[in-house]
């Protein structure tokens, strides 16, 4: 192929949000025929979807600037006359040819190109940048970017790159060149220092991916119900974090748990013990929440919700505003408590609550103090009782095994896969084969959050029951 005298069609397109999700707000083709210039296209799109709020601040286009533009299906034949027998050529490519792919098949159509990545031939071509997103990449080289995140100017400016790109590899006949456009497009999108047969090895299941850098370390963890797929979104992104960690990826590795639960924790885990400098939500606890009690001064035992930073020495502790005013609810309902006293309505006289009804009259004397205490102290009995010793059973990595994940007294131990041919007569049964895992901040969150919305799907084995396989 004389790419000298090929052509390419360089384009970026802005969108509402990522593939999966978004749609086009803008494009821009720039036609390149013999290493020049010939055609420069561009368009606003009506997405026929809200833009973002996040998405006009990055890029400045808004709802009122797409109203009247075309809508794809009305300038999808401009496109593909302006593309036709040419090379896509993109920064990140598979993100614009990704979203190109997809406007074309929501209209009944196949958009297939053969693809050059920007990033990969930068990477190859110019070594050794601090990094290769477009703007940081035109400052090392020199090549101007003004109004970054507006279509036409970042193709102009991919344009400028691409043809300097070709005038480097012209000098060995074009070798990186021809090694990327015959690449698959998975290959093509892989970081530059990753070996293809790591990707390769990616199961399509749950469990947690691991990225790790030149020495080995681990820079970042993740989890998903399929771990292939997941890491290959992250591979297209075009954000700034994920390429960073693209860039410092030079080995991947995988965990299958067979469920999400325990891709959960274990993704906590890992990030608990390795610290790793790229998983930043996970490292500093937020507020949590927590029942308290207290006497007042008519000397009626309170509850209250008290927010906090640390989750210990509370009867409960709950992670969210809603579970915890939805625990202390039913707490006041199964109880038969004073919404006013459980500090679930503010009033100066007696209660009025909307849905709490079975006051027995605390709150206007009708009832005394003595007998009302008595039954928040049942209350408060009930819910520390409530830490019990339990199993969570979910599916396994495969059909002939199960996944058990194990608390006792209210704090997770671990879990572990056990092969369904293996006989548990008793609870004490399942600790044989737990493996021991952290308990900590966020190990208590994602199993709260868990058994919340999960509550009436999930099998549970109590300490005071027996299970055979």
């Amino acid at each position: 192929m004389n790419f000298k005298e090929s052509k390419f069609s360089i384009v970026d397109v802005e969108t509402t949000g990522g593939v999966s999700i978004g749609r086009m707000t803008e494009i821009c083709i720039i036609t390149v025929i013999n290493m020049e210039i010939v055609d420069v296209y561009q368009s606003l799109i009506n997405p026929e979807t809200p833009i973002p709020g996040h998405i006009t601040a990055l890029t400045g286009i808004s709802d009122e600037m797409v109203y009247d533009a075309p809508k794809f299906h009305e300038i999808a034949e401009i496109i593909e006359t302006k593309m036709s027998d040419s090379i896509f050529v993109a920064h990140n490519v598979n993100f614009d040819f990704g979203f190109l792919k997809k406007e074309f098949e929501i209209i009944g159509e196949k958009f297939l190109k053969e693809k050059l990545c920007t990033v990969r031939l930068s990477r190859k071509l110019i070594p050794g940048l601090p990094s290769y997103s477009l703007s940081k990449l035109c400052r090392s080289v020199g090549i101007e970017l003004n109004g970054a995140h507006r279509a036409e100017a970042d193709t102009r400016a991919t344009t400028i790159l691409f043809l300097n790109l070709l005038k480097l590899d012209s000098k060995s006949e074009y070798e990186v060149l021809k090694k990327y456009l015959n690449k698959s497009s998975v290959k093509t999108a892989l970081p530059n220092n990753l070996p293809a047969k790591d990707f390769e090895k990616l199961p399509s299941t749950p469990g947690v991916y691991i990225f790790k850098d030149e020495g080995g370390k681990i820079i970042y963890v993740g989890k998903d119900k399929n771990i292939r797929k997941k890491v290959l979104a992250h591979f297209y992104s075009k954000s700034q974090k994920i390429i960073n960690i693209c860039n410092e990826t030079h080995a991947l590795d995988f965990e299958e748990t067979g469920n999400e639960l325990s891709a959960l924790l274990l993704e906590a885990d890992y990030i608990s013990q390795n610290d790793p400098k790229f998983n930043q939500t996970q490292k500093k606890p937020t507020s949590v929440y927590q029942i308290i009690s207290y006497e007042n001064q008519l000397g009626v035992l309170q509850l209250a919700l008290h927010k906090t930073k640390v989750s210990n020495n509370s009867v409960q502790t709950l992670f969210s505003t809603a579970v915890a005013t939805e625990t202390l609810t039913k707490l006041c309902e199964k109880f038969n408590l004073c919404p006013k006293y459980c500090s679930l309505q503010v009033t100066n006289g007696s209660c009025s609550h909307s849905k709490i009804k079975n006051c027995l009259g605390i709150c206007s004397q009708k009832e005394d103090v003595a007998t009302y205490n008595e039954r928040v102290k049942q209350a408060l009995y009930n819910v520390q009782n409530e830490q019990q010793s339990y199993a969570i059973v979910e599916k396994g990595r495969t059909s002939s095994e199960t996944c058990v994940i194990l608390i006792e007294n209210g704090e997770y131990q671990g879990f572990s896969f056990i092969d369904n041919e293996n006989v548990i007569e008793h609870f004490e049964g399942f600790k044989d084969y737990i493996k021991q895992y952290s308990n900590n901040f966020f190990t208590s969150k994602i199993l709260s959050a868990y058994l919340h919305k999960n509550s009436k799907s999930l099998k549970i084995i109590k300490a005071d029951t027996t299970r055979v396989n």
